[in-house]
């Protein structure tokens, strides 16, 4: 009884050793929850978040603001262009013509306003003054001769028919006189103010037409809006495009990449620890363990949705973010529209290494 007594306790202490000796020989695991991988970065001073690579001037997307087909496009992709510089020109031969048509007109109402303005030329005033003396000659001849038949039919000479004939002859000639004098004074006479006002008007209304189709004729020539180098090149010669105004179109695509700068997600709950002046870098893939610096000029007001998605497995995309913009130390050379991840350092005690 004694002896199976002992054995058993034996039994028990080589089990008990065979257990201690085989949990010793495991390896500890390391903990991988994200709220675990968060308290180490916020005890590691700085903040992390996906950006995209833009220029200072940020993407200038150049279109149009008439529909129409592209008779030349002027630049090509790496071109570096200067603010003002024509870089597309739309077909615009109907619209040279309008100019014309306009200009034309102007020309026509200015010579009306100098001619009401100026009055009668001295040969029209002459020319109608000539006109009143001439039919006042009619009319003393008029008036002699029914004088005369007035005289004969009283002596029974001629009939009643004859002298009134001659009577009627007197007032068409009195008549016309009345005319002449009218037009007469009418040429002699100064311009009157609402003549002046209204060929002024029409002169108006003609620049104004005028200005419009230039206007119009220069919406076809398609100008940089900035300086800076040509990004992407969208359309080619000959291609139609649309409005721009109401459809994105755009023919160019310019920016100022003289300096850049990186627009960061931050995660909602990090966005009480950046400020703006905080020194910061980014990373890419594509530059492997290359570290680009830069500085934080800017940090959004308004919570938003996530730009940019890092197609993480265990990535949320339900998050709110702060935009938050990066400018990059001079002289960083980086492909617009890059993706990185940022790091914006929130403590001053931390060095990049």
């Amino acid at each position: 009884m004694i002896k199976k007594h002992w054995f058993a306790i034996l039994i028990i202490i080589v089990v008990a050793v065979a257990g201690f000796t085989l949990t010793a020989g495991k390896p500890k695991q390391r903990a991988t929850a994200p709220a675990a991988v968060a308290t180490v970065l916020e005890k590691g001073g700085y903040v992390a978040g996906p950006g995209l690579v833009e220029p200072v001037s940020e993407d200038n997307k150049v279109g149009s603001e008439l529909s129409g087909k592209l008779r030349e496009v002027l630049v090509e992709e790496g071109d570096h262009v200067h603010a003002g510089q024509l870089v597309a020109v739309l077909e615009n031969a109907d619209l040279k013509a309008q100019i014309q048509t306009a200009a034309a007109q102007v020309k026509q109402n200015e010579a009306q306003v100098r001619k009401t303005v100026n009055g009668a030329r001295t040969q029209e005033r002459r020319e109608a003054f000539s006109t009143v003396e001439e039919n006042e000659a009619v009319l003393e001849n008029a008036r002699a001769e029914m004088e005369r038949h007035n005289q004969l039919f009283a002596a029974g000479i001629i009939s009643r028919e004859d002298d009134e004939r001659y009577a009627r002859e007197f007032r068409v000639a009195k008549a016309k006189v009345e005319e002449a004098q009218q037009h007469h004074a009418l040429i002699n006479d100064s311009p009157r103010e609402e003549d002046i006002a209204a060929a002024q008007a029409a002169l108006e209304v003609a620049k104004a037409q005028l200005a419009e189709a230039q206007a119009r004729y220069e919406k076809t020539l398609i100008r940089s809006p900035i300086e800076g180098i040509v990004l992407r090149k969208h359309h080619r010669s000959g291609e139609s495009v649309s409005n721009s105004s109401t459809a994105p179109d755009p023919i160019v695509t310019i920016g100022d990449n003289s300096v850049l700068r990186v627009r960061v997600d931050v995660d909602e709950t990090e966005v009480a620890q950046v400020r703006v002046g905080q020194t910061a870098y980014v990373t890419a893939d594509a530059y492997r363990a290359q570290k680009f610096t830069g500085r934080v000029i800017r940090v959004g007001n308004e919570m938003g949705h996530k730009n940019i998605r890092t197609d993480e497995p265990a990535e949320r995309v339900d998050t709110k973010i702060l935009e938050t913009l990066i400018q990059l130390d001079p002289g960083t050379q980086l492909p617009d529209g890059l993706r990185v991840d940022a790091y914006i350092k929130t403590t001053p005690d931390v060095a990049f290494k």
